[in-house]
């Protein structure tokens, strides 16, 4: 039996960010026997383990903070010029994939793949000038651009956006279908009776707006003081977010639960949940929030293309506090219930991984034929 074409994701760590856990969700999904995926990175993840565990190969090369630009070059150089075995390349670093692309096409790799999966940057202005720097060979040095939305692939396409292909970020439906028993289980894990539960899944970064996120939940336990609010992941903004939950008196009220690799269950705890980000590509957590029939109050910077039709989304502008603590007033949550409805629905916009998967598998397939 032929060996499988062996696949080259490039990104900076395999933690449980959107892009991260929609490759995750594809590798698991995808036939292996005919594909496998490896992994370049510059530093350890939450994946790792796994990615071994279903036949990965983790390269490690240093990121550019820690040898600088020419480090960084040397290395993509070294590394590629040493693994011609690679056919295909596909990144996923947003503007610093132009320095990897670059070389990957100097060393002889025949397909190179850009994956856009946001619309903004992060970081101070060096930093940001940097990848704008970085972006200017995307052009010259992509095959194939993908991107998880219009929204994304404008941003890091600009007028060649119309050529990238649209990949959805897909997940597994059935995983996050309600069920009652899991609701009651979860809730008691974690000490919750009859409260109201607002729940957040993301990382403590300044594009997803903590600060703005905690001050809606502050005034919001006011108006209803059997609220709760639920914050799943890490970052370098937690401290600071924990400080100001202390300083608003209100840390009784709040749950910092840490990277978890329960979110489909934890979902199931959650009444309303809540997402003020600055800019999205397309949040994966959302497509899995609506596969497990939540309510979600949203920022209207994220893309519109997020909403599954399932009458779950409300779009808010991100400059009035008092604005959404209204609306999470207003909302109505009801019982929700066992349905096949929403997986339906997800099926119909593409959002199945299973499909997915099989699409990029066989676009992968085409190219080494």
């Amino acid at each position: 039996m032929s060996k499988p074409i062996r696949i080259l994701h490039v990104v900076v760590n395999m933690n449980r960010g959107g892009a991260e856990t929609l490759i995750m969700n594809l590798f698991r999904n995808i036939n292996r026997s005919k594909v496998q995926f490896d992994f370049l990175t510059c530093k350890e993840g939450v994946f790792d383990k796994e990615i071994e565990e279903l036949g990965g190969i983790i390269h490690r090369i240093p990121y550019v903070n820690e040898v600088g630009h020419f480090g960084y070059i040397n290395s993509l150089n070294n590394f590629f010029m040493n693994h011609p075995n690679y056919q295909i390349v596909h990144t996923h670093l947003n503007k610093m994939s132009g320095l990897a692309t670059r070389a990957a096409k100097k060393n002889g790799i025949k397909y190179c793949i850009t994956h856009s999966h946001n619309t903004g940057g992060e970081g101070s202005f060096m930093a940001k000038a940097y990848k704008w720097y970085s972006s200017l060979y995307i052009r010259t040095n992509t095959d194939y651009q993908f991107a998880c939305s219009q929204a994304a692939a404008k941003w890091l396409f600009g007028n060649k956006s119309n050529d990238a292909k649209l990949l959805n970020n897909g997940i597994e439906p059935e995983l996050f279908m309600y069920s009652p028993e899991v609701r009651n289980n979860k809730r008691e894990e974690l000490g919750i009776r009859d409260q109201l539960v607002i729940g957040h899944v993301g990382r403590f970064t300044k594009q997803k707006n903590h600060h703005f996120l905690i001050e809606i939940f502050a005034q919001f336990v006011k108006r209803r003081p059997n609220s709760i609010l639920l914050l799943c992941g890490e970052g370098v903004l937690k401290k600071e977010i924990e400080n100001r939950v202390k300083e608003l008196d209100i840390q009784d009220k709040v749950m910092f639960l840490g990277v978890r690799n329960d979110v489909h269950q934890l979902l199931q705890v959650f009444d309303i949940f809540l997402f003020p980000s600055l800019h999205e590509g397309l949040p994966v957590t959302l497509i899995e929030a609506q596969a497990a029939g939540i309510p979600c109050v949203i920022s209207d910077e994220i893309t519109t293309e997020v909403d599954l039709g399932m009458n779950l989304i409300k779009f808010l502008k991100i400059n009035n506090v008092d604005m959404w603590v209204d609306e999470l007033e207003l909302l109505k949550v009801g019982k929700r219930e066992q349905s096949n409805l929403q997986h339906k629905q997800l099926r119909d916009r593409g959002y199945d991984i299973k499909s997915t998967a099989s699409w990029l598998q066989e676009f992968y397939l085409s190219k080494v034929r």
